[in-house]
């Protein structure tokens, strides 16, 4: 299994534009090649089997279609996947039935849109058909890849879930972590983990300071940090926690929208 890379939020955070004006991130973001400019969190699995590769994608956002248009080809995913390219910009491509996880909860939210009540899709439009498997707490299989959820809080009441395959452990949105979660986490060789704010935690998300609390709790070989807002400057941020791997060889960093395969392809299962 190898990891493409993040397509990961943006600049100007969602939970904080209409609060905080551009700030100086925000401003470096729009140079070519800077690591300070991010879309929204997504995680793309590359499972090699005896049939060949399949892509399974984890977290589709806002951003995800301008995400998958710069990023697909680089990693040799054609345009025409039979996947959730299709799903991003609106199902108006023929394809076979391809499957989505989802809790059942957020299915409930889904009923309302397209994707499943098609009463308003214009007669004749060339409309996927999509296979909804609703997700409990345990773990199910995904083209022959073991998933196992990994059951957090995001905000007061909303019981959200990260994902662990194999040695890596992905959970994009957490403001915290049962007790009943952290076995699940032990023996974790890739952690990526939300970490919103540089100085605090906000309500839903986890900031800097109690994402470190948390790696230093589940202790995994290595940890990206996902799903900045425009306070976290990549190079500075990423300067401070070099330092706690000569003072407490905690290995962390945070992730960018280009990190290339080589960096991640040693976390295989």
């Amino acid at each position: 299994m190898q990891f493409c890379g993040r397509l990961p939020a943006d600049c100007s955070d969602a939970e904080t534009i209409s609060q905080v004006g551009p700030e100086r991130v925000c401003s470096k973001a729009t140079e070519p090649g800077s690591r300070n400019r991010r879309l929204n969190t997504s995680i793309l699995i590359r499972h090699t089997r005896l049939s060949g590769n399949c892509n399974i994608l984890i977290d589709v956002g806002k951003f995800f279609y301008h995400s998958a248009l710069r990023w697909f080809p680089t990693y040799g995913i054609r345009t025409s996947w039979r996947g959730m390219m299709i799903f991003a910009i609106g199902l108006t491509m023929s394809s076979p039935l391809f499957p989505i996880y989802v809790a059942s909860r957020d299915f409930e939210v889904m009923k309302a849109s397209v994707l499943v009540d098609k009463s308003s899709i214009i007669p004749g439009a060339a409309v996927s058909e999509l296979q909804f498997n609703i997700i409990k707490e345990d773990p199910f299989i995904v083209h022959d890849l073991e998933i196992i959820p990994l059951p957090v809080w995001h905000g007061s009441g909303y019981r959200s879930l990260g994902f662990r395959f194999g040695n890596t452990c992905y959970i994009s949105d957490v403001s915290d972590i049962p007790e009943e979660t952290y076995p699940l986490l032990q023996d974790c060789e890739l952690l990526i983990m939300d970490a919103l704010r540089p100085d605090r935690s906000s309500s839903t998300h986890f900031g800097l300071p109690r994402a470190l609390e948390e790696v230093r709790k589940i202790k995994p070989k290595r940890t990206l940090f996902t799903g900045m807002m425009h306070l976290m400057d990549h190079e500075v941020v990423n300067e401070r926690l070099l330092k706690l791997r000569e003072t407490e060889g905690i290995d962390v960093q945070l992730s960018y929208d280009e990190p290339s395969t080589s960096e991640l392809v040693g976390f295989q299962v």
